[in-house]
């Protein structure tokens, strides 16, 4: 008998690259599709599909590498649970964007072998993703590499530091709040159409600033968010008493940006629970501030002297300040991932202010199954 293949994912704008996954996922035996819902999709990207539920699922049936699709039933991530349970499957195929430790977790306790493929295309084909078709892939994205929270006046009132990021090509579309600047990237596709927009970085990133953020705002979107969308490459946004930072320091070499690229994965964690505050039970102090200000500057360091092991301190001190402050953001998946990723990279952090999003490796050598990032210079 054939083995039974499941793979999970939205499908939503049908195209070549899917086509292509079908085709290698189906290599392995009879292929069965679960579908995230219209109301998953809204979870994890706050956008309705192009598609309907209906829609997507005739479009899917009918690949001929596919014996069998469905709607999941369950949110999130992690949405296909009761039906895989039902299918009994012998392979769980995913791609590296999809690979999760809970994945790994549900696999191995369900008797199921998980393997990754890679986005490859059909020969002569061109790659294609969904956020490409959807006519905003001309607007990056941005990682906070240290720092975080630092852009927040009463944390940067009480001593003065720095946050890093870079921008990124959008390779893929990141889940919504997840620490990628996602809404803030949403507000600035509304104002500019999909593209950056022509003149001073800077001076824009304050248009988008000023357009989050009106008067009333209760919690302030930090100018991270802002400058680290527009402003090209690795940039080191010095914070001193203010919302804004006192100095930007620049960096878009390709050497610098290379040494990012080759050094840096993302994995993904379970989405925001709606509930979820970031600043519960945040504790505030001189100590613990210059605990992260130090990390940010030690990362820099690190960074601009192709440094490693040293970036990868940087990163874990960034984070234990962080929990220190903010416990919030500490889950019992966040200590999962730390613990198993302990011996096998340099360090780790959070994006954004936890509570989900992505876990950020930083390794001397490639991790497996992890999603890779391009920083943009443009």
């Amino acid at each position: 008998m054939a083995k039974k293949v499941f793979v999970s994912g939205c499908y939503d704008m049908l195209h070549s690259g899917h086509v292509a996954f079908f085709e290698e996922a189906a290599s392995y035996g009879d292929l069965y599709v679960g579908l995230g819902s219209e109301k998953t999709i809204w979870e994890l990207k706050n956008r309705k599909p192009v598609n309907s539920d209906a829609e997507r699922l005739y479009m899917v049936k009918a690949i001929r590498y596919v014996k069998d699709a469905w709607i999941n039933s369950g949110s999130g991530i992690m949405d296909f649970e009761k039906e895989v349970i039902a299918l009994k499957p012998d392979i769980f195929f995913v791609n590296t964007d999809g690979f999760t430790l809970a994945k790994k977790r549900f696999c191995e306790e369900h008797g199921i072998t998980l393997i990754v493929g890679s986005r490859k295309p059909s020969e002569g084909l061109p790659a294609r993703s969904t956020t490409a078709l959807r006519g905003d892939c001309r607007f990056p994205y941005r990682i906070e590499l240290c720092g975080g929270w630092m852009d927040q006046q009463f944390v940067n009132r009480v001593c003065p530091g720095s946050v890093i990021t870079v921008q990124i090509e959008p390779s893929l579309e990141f889940n919504f709040y997840s620490g990628m600047a996602t809404s803030s990237r949403q507000k600035a596709l509304e104002l500019w159409q999909g593209q950056l927009p022509l003149g001073d970085r800077q001076q824009l990133a304050k248009v988008l600033f000023c357009c989050e953020n009106p008067p009333g705002t209760k919690y302030i979107s930090g100018a991270q968010d802002q400058l680290g969308l527009l402003m090209p490459g690795l940039n080191k946004l010095n914070f001193d008493n203010d919302y804004w930072p006192a100095s930007i320091e620049s960096d878009t070499s390709e050497e610098t940006l290379r040494f990012i690229q080759d050094h840096l994965f993302l994995i993904p964690l379970s989405p925001r629970r709606a509930s979820y505050d970031s600043r519960a039970g945040a504790c505030i102090t001189a100590e613990k501030v210059k605990k992260l200000a130090r990390s940010a500057e030690n990362a820099w360091a690190a960074i601009k002297n192709r440094d490693v092991e040293g970036w990868g301190k940087a990163a874990n001190d960034c984070l234990d300040a962080q929990l220190a402050m903010f416990p919030a953001m500490e889950t019992e998946e966040l200590k999962e991932y730390r613990s198993y990723f302990a011996d096998k990279v340099c360090g780790c952090k959070l994006t954004g202010a936890g509570g989900g999003g992505y876990m950020i490796l930083v390794s001397a050598t490639p991790v497996p199954d992890a999603t890779r990032i391009v920083p943009s210079a443009d």
